[in-house]
């Protein structure tokens, strides 16, 4: 999508710009980019800060970032596209196409053994997966757990494993609790990944070049970045502490999650977390989503995609963050079921989701806009500036009609 046709009519997003620049100036981010879409129509585009800060280098459109969890939309909707081509039920047991996850044990409340389990109640399916109530776990949020040493202990995501391989390790471990029946951020979506590929017979990322990136003219997305275009990679940063995201100061931290990461090619092609992309292809995935977009996928089927999947009473949940209370999650994406008063008021309803290196993206059917940002610091998708900024481009928005 070309971010230089930009047609702000009647919005003003100074305030945007504003806080954007506070934050950097804070040395709380290293640089940052925005672009906001109303009705389809981009109304705003602007970069602050650096991409370098080290070498001075001021931030582009055209800069690159590490996609981390931003991979799995593209994955979702891999999925979902099977689905609509009638090669996938979402709700058939999924050792039909994966044998490995068949009869599948499920932990037992406070165990701290791993063959201290139970049958689970039901089989695991593709709407499982693509919720995140499949009862799989990451091994990176709940240090001091059970399933936290064992997924560690596997190395499940050694980046040497293909797909395939991190299926054949995930076999052989317990679910954190029954499928369906609570949530868990977890390696769901690489598994999902590796569906893709044994239903439609291609490797993940030839799948997605040829459904989701080139129709889209996603050109600066994909798994590795070419050796001419590695210059083109913002520079990664840590906050000073993890705990006080407000404290000042940035570390460089490029070689996470491993060294070489994105600049060399590597087995696992991590439908979870393994894209590099740029504020204008991310910006077309987006508006893909929204009525008169690309039509990649069907409005039933967006409209699916948005609708809470979890249980009632069940909300996502993070060991640093605890319950995230009115947080649900539809089939590729977060969802603000209960607005806090964090939220802005035409909040409620809307999807979205994060990176751990700072890009994020929504859309708000209510207010008819969606937005991307763009950063490259540890941990800023959950960062205090993201409710900030949004709700003052929710704000431009709502005093422009």
């Amino acid at each position: 999508m070309n971010v230089s046709n930009v047609n702000p009519g009647r919005h003003d997003f100074g305030a945007v710009h504003a806080a954007l620049r506070k934050y950097v100036q804070a040395q709380l981010l290293p640089g940052v980019s925005v672009a906001v879409l109303v009705g389809g129509e981009l109304v705003d585009v602007h970069t602050v800060g650096f991409a370098d800060i080290e070498a001075q280098v001021p931030l582009r459109t055209d800069h690159l970032f590490r996609m981390f969890s931003n991979t799995k939309l593209v994955t979702s909707m891999a999925v979902l596209m099977l689905f609509e081509a009638g090669q996938l039920d979402l709700d058939e047991p999924i050792d039909r196409h994966l044998p490995q996850l068949a009869q599948r044990q499920v932990l037992r409340p406070g165990a701290t053994r791993l063959d201290d389990t139970e049958p689970a109640r039901r089989a695991l399916t593709a709407r499982h997966l693509l919720s995140h109530s499949a009862g799989l776990s990451y091994g990176l949020f709940d240090p001091g757990t059970t399933l936290y040493k064992a997924y560690n202990d596997s190395k499940l995501l050694n980046p040497a494993r293909t797909l395939a391989q991190m299926l054949d390790g995930l076999a052989a471990l317990p679910l954190l609790f029954h499928p369906g029946e609570s949530w868990e951020y977890s390696v769901a979506t690489d598994v999902l990944a590796r569906l893709v590929e044994v239903i439609s017979g291609q490797r993940f990322d030839a799948f997605i070049q040829a459904r989701i990136l080139g129709p889209l003219g996603m050109h600066d997305t994909g798994f590795t970045l070419p050796a001419a275009q590695a210059h083109r990679l913002a520079a990664y940063y840590a906050g000073a502490d993890w705990f006080d995201q407000m404290k000042p100061g940035l570390t460089r931290t490029d070689q996470a999650p491993y060294p070489g990461a994105y600049l060399t090619p590597v087995p696992r092609l991590s439908g979870g977390g393994g894209l590099v992309s740029s504020l204008a292809d991310t910006l077309a995935l987006v508006r893909s989503l929204l009525p008169g977009g690309a039509g990649l996928l069907q409005p039933a089927t967006l409209a699916q995609m948005m609708t809470n999947q979890l249980p009632a009473g069940v909300w996502q949940r993070f060991a640093a963050l605890g319950e995230l209370t009115g947080r649900g999650h539809g089939l590729a994406g977060g969802l603000v079921v209960e607005p806090t008063p964090l939220d802005d008021l035409d909040a409620a309803g809307e999807f979205y989701w994060g990176g751990v290196a700072g890009t994020l993206w929504w859309l708000s059917p209510r207010a008819n806009l969606a937005a991307v940002l763009m950063t490259q610091r540890q941990m800023a998708f959950a960062h205090p500036f993201v409710p900030e900024v949004k709700r003052l481009i929710y704000e431009a928005a709502r005093h422009a009609r």
